[in-house]
């Protein structure tokens, strides 16, 4: 849901906070084989990530990975990152590593800048991690909060249009301004006296107030290297209309192009999606998923194969 300080003047840089969300979601089982292989969606990150582990492990055996379902790539929804600690997590798991999600976050280089990531696959809920100071190799979680049950989550995908990744997103960061420290100590004062606080008593008005700051904020900041406030015009399209229809909380996940909106009850949610999918009906590159929030981590177990 956003930084809240890209200025780092502190001695620590980035800290964000974000939500688990129920689905979409990344679901695989992992076998013991001959070689390294995988199948199914997202087979080519996993099948990478399994070597990777493989390599700096030197495993006795090989590893077929089947794949169920996998988060979209590159829509800013952290698919490679809990990609990695299900493929990791499920390694694991299967040669008996005792591996823990810091030790699989370094083994596969995730959680560079936001520790979002390995909060929500250990917890669920609403995560706020502490940044990155030189020294840190994952961001820390410093809080967790439960996301309200009754609240609901309308995403909205362009499936013509990809988030700023990988060497870009290096590139990205290279570039931008420095973040001024005034709207940095803004944004902190943001998540702990309103976004937390506005949580722990269900009140989304106020828990939206906080996520628009912080979405404006940086995506402002961020707007050169995504093309404006938000990376894609169309979910940016979507994103003001509902503002101007009083929608409290809503803004861009991560990089995007992913949008989101919350609200209050499941009927609120439905009568808005209903309203969007009967206005976009015709436009292929838009869908979108009404979702809840996830306040546990990621399902682990294991069976036997006969």
């Amino acid at each position: 849901m956003g930084f809240f300080d890209l200025n780092g003047g502190l001695g620590r840089r980035f800290g964000s906070l974000g939500v688990s969300l129920d689905q979409p979601s990344t679901s695989l089982c992992a076998y013991i084989a001959d070689s390294i292989s995988t199948h199914g969606p997202g087979a080519v990150r996993a099948l990478k990530t399994a070597q990777r582990i493989a390599a700096a492990l030197d495993l006795p055996h090989g590893v077929h990975i089947e794949l169920q379902a996998a988060i979209p790539e590159h829509a800013g929804l952290g698919s490679g990152t809990q990609m990695s600690l299900a493929v990791g997590s499920a390694i694991s798991q299967l040669f008996n590593l005792n591996l823990s999600l810091r030790d699989i976050a370094v083994l596969t280089s995730r959680g560079a800048r936001s520790g979002i990531g390995l909060g929500t696959f250990a917890s669920g809920g609403v995560i706020v991690d502490g940044g990155r100071s030189a020294d840190t190799d994952v961001p820390p979680v410093i809080a967790r909060a439960e996301f309200p049950s009754d609240w609901r989550i309308v995403l909205m995908f362009d499936r013509s249009s990809y988030g700023v990744h990988g060497a870009q997103e290096i590139e990205a960061f290279r570039q931008l301004p420095e973040f001024p420290a005034d709207s940095a100590a803004e944004l902190c004062r943001y998540v702990l006296m309103q976004a937390l606080p506005a949580l722990a008593e269900h009140d989304l008005p106020t828990f939206g107030k906080a996520i628009r700051e912080l979405q404006w904020r940086t995506g402002d900041h961020f707007s050169p290297a995504q093309g404006g406030r938000y990376a894609s015009p169309l979910v940016s399209k979507i994103l003001q209309q509902l503002e101007a229809q009083g929608v409290d909380c809503l803004g861009q996940s991560s990089w995007g192009p992913t949008g989101f909106a919350i609200f209050a009850d499941e009927t609120g949610a439905r009568q808005v999606l209903e309203a969007l999918e009967s206005q976009y009906d015709e436009n292929q590159e838009i869908q979108f998923l009404l979702c809840k929030g996830a306040n546990a981590g990621a399902e682990i177990s294991s069976c036997l194969v006969e």
